[in-house]
């Protein structure tokens, strides 16, 4: 069954043919964990950007580990050269963090030649992810949709963060605009907790004096004030 998986041994200089073979593998595995993540997603408007990330991060990860095969120095320039860059993306759902992981996963064991691993991993993964989606632990709670706020000064964003944690079962920033006015629009990815309403929300914000305009969107129903 596993005749077009062959694991092989980590070659000193990979010849073109591995090289081809190993990343479109490592594209073909990370775009299903996409799709599946898609398709387990219970938020609003779907991140496109993320798609691409999980699509794209094994082939990252797979080359990495071509490049540094067996070298422990060219491992030590390696770690070194991705040291300097600095994520400044925040990541609060834990799920998406997994997702994240399971490509650059594959990109790690696809870029060491473990197809096997690779293959039986991304199967469980996706099963075991669209299992859970499908059953009562799913983390589906209330309704979702989007928030956004406009505020006076950007340093005072923690206190709008504090306030719809208070009401949210989760909560993600998405776009930061500044406007000409020098106010600050502040745009989230929301989960309401159960029994929580729109205008409940809608209502605290506006009892903050950095707060001048509230918009929330939870499917296509508009709250504005």
């Amino acid at each position: 069954m596993f005749e077009l998986f062959p694991d092989q041994p980590v070659y000193e200089y990979p010849t073109l043919v591995n090289v081809l073979y190993s990343l479109v593998w490592a594209f073909v595995l990370s775009s299903i964990i996409a799709i599946t993540h898609r398709i387990t997603y219970t938020g609003g408007q779907y991140p496109r950007n993320f798609f691409q990330a999980i699509a794209l991060g094994s082939i990252v990860a797979a080359m990495v580990m071509m490049a540094i095969g067996d070298s422990l120095a060219r491992g030590l320039g390696a770690f070194g050269a991705l040291a300097i860059i600095r994520f400044r993306t925040r990541i609060q759902d834990a799920r998406n963090i997994i997702f994240i992981f399971a490509a650059l996963s594959v990109g790690l064991a696809i870029g060491v030649f473990g197809y096997t691993i690779s293959f039986v991993g991304t199967i469980l993964f996706c099963s075991g992810a669209l299992l859970l989606h499908y059953s009562p632990f799913s983390g589906r709670t209330g309704e979702r949709g989007r928030l956004i706020a406009r505020i006076s000064n950007i340093e005072e964003i923690s206190l709008v963060e504090q306030t719809i944690e208070e009401f949210c079962h989760e909560y993600e920033e998405v776009q930061i605009t500044h406007r000409n006015s020098g106010n600050v629009d502040i745009e989230f990815e929301i989960e309401l907790n159960p029994g929580v309403s729109k205008p409940e929300l809608t209502q605290q914000l506006q009892q903050l004096e950095q707060v001048s305009r509230v918009r929330i969107t939870v499917k296509g129903i508009l709250e504005e004030n």
